[in-house]
């Protein structure tokens, strides 16, 4: 145990080391401040950006000079970056396809990102000092794009919790107000894009992990539905799980720039780089013109009401839309309880041990899965006991009936919680079906699903030992696989107090609302969640653009972080 816990110390101390001396070592430009000259490569949009590479009117060297030296100041104010690949840029830069559909664009990747020379240690200290011997295939697929891979950038953990923190790099703070976190697992990713160091990311989501990093830190994402977008090659904290399936997907500094990379990745045939990816070329999607699109809106998912500030934001796009002659109507779904039941066992159905393999002695754990880990630890008929306390003491049948069933799974019983999946996928289905009788829509059926990407704003530093179960609105549509993007909308006002009337309607509400502090919250990004159909990422960008388009016409445009 002494050997191991002196081992993580060391394997800390060095990374701390490396990553320092990489920034240090790098030539005197890039420690400068900003020239005008930077300013306009980085107020352009990466469409911009790639016509004048491709006609030779700007170097990809003069666009990695000015994103290397925004995302350095980033870095020293979020602490985002984990590995400094601006060397090995520098070659890639000179080389690029200046014909490719990404040409000269620089593009940050989350920590677990395979690319070779470079550690992919996701936050364990014993997956440092491993660097990886092959690029992944999404770096193939960017750089043969003309893409510039420059930095690496910082996760929680186990990747599972709305956090970017770990002893290896340390915690990442949120790019609007320091105290918290940014996100996560992408949180590094978020920060990043917000402040401008990054025009384009590419983070992974099991249960929101690039939609509430872009909720709490003002940035763009759409979370892919399984099997569309790249993953191969990529070091995980839970090689193999595909109960809830993990995606590989692009955040964004603006909503053109996503649609942008999306149809660059597209045009590179991504098929051709990963045995898993779809052959399903990116899709010309217009929104019908002859109706009104349904919306329906979950208001509630039955576990954490959207605190004030995030039911303002929903209600406020809803408004807009209605009142530019479309239709918002109450969802009225199959339980998300029961989904989130769904979910979290199958997401650890191994008992935790897959992404508490890696630990070494004293290694410091998220707040959140310290408490998940052991009661999966514990016997279980003292988690029924547990349980039995919640439901018929406290009279808290939700905390109980998550309680009741977080156990390890056998086999027997990981096959009965796929069948379960599937029924409940089935009984959702429904919700989608009647769109599409002829003449339009029938009584029940919805073009987009409109909710919160989380029921609060950005949460203090540690908030995720309660954090992590209010997870409902985004773990959700992991389960179902369906494409899901989330955008800024605007941020959390003073006035969007709790009112005195409201009451915790369980513990995980209540532990929730402990944390919200409107006035302490102010000036904090808020958005809204776009949901599709499963592989219906086309159109979920198409009704983000909708509801950009509207908000702006209302005056309501969101307005980021400026240079």
């Amino acid at each position: 145990m002494l050997f191991s816990y002196l081992a993580h110390q060391r394997a800390c101390h060095d990374k701390q080391r490396e990553r320092a001396e990489r920034i240090a070592s790098l030539p005197e430009v890039y420690h400068q401040p900003l020239t005008p000259q930077d300013k306009a490569i980085l107020a352009h949009p990466i469409s911009a950006l790639i016509s004048s590479v491709q006609t030779a009117s700007l170097n990809p060297s003069d666009v990695l000079t000015a994103y290397t030296k925004r995302a350095l100041q980033a870095h020293a104010q979020t602490n985002c970056l984990t590995e400094i690949m601006i060397e090995s840029a520098e070659r890639w830069a000179r080389g690029a396809n200046r014909s490719g559909p990404l040409a000269g664009v620089p593009v940050s990747l989350k920590d677990m990102l395979a690319v070779k020379g470079y550690d992919a240690c996701i936050g364990y200290s014993a997956m440092t000092g491993k660097p990886i011997s092959y690029d992944g295939a999404f770096v193939r697929l960017l750089r043969r794009a003309g893409a510039i891979p420059f930095v690496k950038t910082n996760v929680p953990t186990t990747m599972l919790s709305f956090e970017a923190a770990n002893d290896v790099f340390g915690r990442t703070e949120n790019p609007h107000k320091k105290g918290y976190s940014p996100g996560g697992s992408s949180g590094g990713e978020s920060a990043l894009l917000a402040l401008g160091g990054s025009r384009i990311g590419v983070g992974t989501d099991v249960a929101g992990s690039v939609r509430v990093p872009s909720h709490y830190s003002g940035v763009y994402a759409i979370k892919s539905s399984m099997y569309r977008f790249i993953k191969a090659g990529s070091a995980s904290s839970i090689p193999g799980q595909e109960g809830v399936p993990a995606t590989h997907s692009p955040m964004a500094k603006t909503l053109e720039d996503l649609e942008t990379f999306w149809r660059a990745v597209f045009q590179m045939k991504p098929w051709e780089y990963d045995h898993s990816v779809l052959n399903i070329p990116w899709r010309e999607v217009e929104l019908p013109v002859g109706r009104p699109l349904r919306w329906g809106v979950l208001w509630d998912d039955g576990v954490v009401a959207p605190s004030p500030a995030c039911l303002r934001v929903l209600k406020s796009v809803a408004e807009v839309l209605q009142k530019n002659g479309h239709e918002v109507v109450a969802l009225d779904p199959p339980s998300p309880y029961e989904g989130l039941q769904i979910a979290s066992q199958l997401l650890l159905a191994d008992g935790g041990k897959t992404v508490a393999k890696s630990f070494r002695s004293f290694e410091t754990n998220d707040a959140g899965m310290v408490p998940a880990l052991r009661a999966l630890g514990l016997p279980r008929f003292i988690m029924k006991i547990y349980a039995w306390y919640l439901r018929y003491i406290r009279r808290d049948p939700i905390y109980a009936g998550l309680v009741d069933n977080f156990y390890e799974k056998s086999v027997s019983e990981y096959h009965a919680l796929i069948a379960k999946r599937e029924d409940y996928r089935a009984r959702w289905f429904k919700v989608w079906r009647d769109t599409e009788v002829e003449g339009g829509l029938g009584d029940k059926g919805v073009d987009f699903i409109l909710t919160v990407p989380n029921a609060l704003p950005a949460v203090p530093h540690r908030g995720m030992r309660h954090g992590w179960k209010a997870c409902g609105y985004t773990f959700l549509f992991n389960l179902l696989d369906y494409t899901a993007g989330v955008m800024p909308i605007s941020h959390v006002k003073s006035t969007d107090v709790v009112s005195p009337s409201f009451r915790a309607r369980n513990a995980i509400e209540r532990e929730n609302y402990r944390m919200y502090d409107a006035t302490a919250m102010e000036g904090l990004p808020v958005g809204v969640q776009v949901v599709g159909k499963r592989l219906d990422e086309e159109r979920v960008l198409e009704g983000m653009k909708l509801i950009e388009k509207l908000m702006k016409g209302a005056g309501l445009a969101y307005t980021g972080i400026s240079l």
